[in-house]
């Protein structure tokens, strides 16, 4: 089969851009919410306590903060307004935070916005072992302290990165306010795999099924386990969930018509995290909507930012909806 259309498969449903991983192996590590497989030593920074500043840092440019005994590599750019959010971008698996470089320089000429590179992407230092959901959680929470202070946040997710996002703002209302999702991997993504494709599956087919399993339970450049879960709800706040309008996965030999349906199904799936949220297709666009469509990208995420300055200047700013 065509290989571009392998690679971009397994692109979208692995949530990773290093499609070159190939299958390796099932990951050891298993949970929903805990430390994984680690010695006492490398898991204690997860104990620390990080601390929201009052004034957050207000540098541009890029450079490493710590993290919990970690160097997390961060960049910002843009001035912060006196009511406007932070918008924070979370890249997909495989992808460091230069990958979104363009689309944060655009936006930084009506907001703050800042990228990062989680453990084991980009600069920032590699885990010690497997990582769970509430590890990234935590890395996360200490950028948005440091780079945000007491200011709201707009987080915008691309596929795994979205995945994060959508899951890490439920916990966080105190923070969150607003979201965007760009074709954010499903919430059930190894479910879905593996019902539309038989374990029976030989071929391209079978090596999609495996590869998925594979990084979805930690064989991958961040040795994070992503269990399937429930879609949990942050409230009322702004979210604009975009959508892949390319329906390239049903080009898939087989499967790909299922493929496309359920990840279309996890995309209205993820409507769920909000009672504002909407979903909109990205016509024209494959997986990387801020780069096949930027257009619509930005106007997204700005759209959600000037509601949630909007709603920073009400008495329901405030108000923990």
């Amino acid at each position: 089969m065509n290989r571009m259309l392998k690679a971009t498969a397994v692109a979208t449903l692995c949530c990773t851009a290093a499609a070159g991983l190939g299958y390796i192996g099932v990951a050891q590590a298993k949970g929903d919410g805990g430390l994984g497989v680690r010695d006492a030593a490398s898991a204690a920074w997860t104990t620390r306590t990080v601390h929201a500043a009052d004034r957050a840092d207000a540098f541009v440019g890029e450079k490493k903060i710590n993290v919990g005994g970690h160097a997390v590599n961060v960049s910002c750019e843009g001035r912060q307004s006196r009511r406007g959010p932070v918008v924070v971008l979370v890249a997909g698996l495989g992808d460091g935070l230069d990958k979104m470089a363009d689309l944060q320089k655009t936006l930084s000429k009506k907001n703050r916005v800042c990228s990062y590179d989680r453990l084991g992407e980009g600069k920032s230092d590699k885990p010690e072992g497997p990582q769970s959901m509430a590890d990234t959680g935590r890395v996360l929470t200490g950028v948005i302290n440091r780079v945000a202070g007491d200011s709201p946040v707009v987080l915008a997710g691309h596929s795994l990165g979205g995945l994060i996002a959508a899951r890490y703002a439920p916990d966080h209302r105190d923070k969150v306010k607003g979201l965007v999702l760009l074709d954010a991997t499903s919430s059930t993504t190894s479910a879905d795999v593996t019902r539309a494709i038989p374990e029976s599956a030989t071929g391209d087919a079978g090596d999609l099924r495996a590869q998925t399993v594979a990084v979805m339970q930690g064989q991958n450049p961040e040795n994070l386990v992503v269990p399937d879960g429930r879609v949990r709800s942050a409230g009322w706040i702004p979210t604009q969930v975009i959508r892949h309008g390319q329906p390239y996965l049903s080009e898939f030999p087989t499967y790909g018509p299922q493929l496309e349906a359920d990840w279309t199904k996890g995309q209205y799936a993820w409507a769920a995290v909000s009672g504002r949220a909407t979903v909109h297709k990205a016509e024209g666009s494959g997986h990387y909507i801020y780069v096949d469509r930027k257009d619509i990208a930005v106007k997204s995420i700005q759209r959600v930012a000037a509601q949630v300055t909007q709603r920073n200047g009400g008495w329901w700013g405030h108000a923990g909806r």
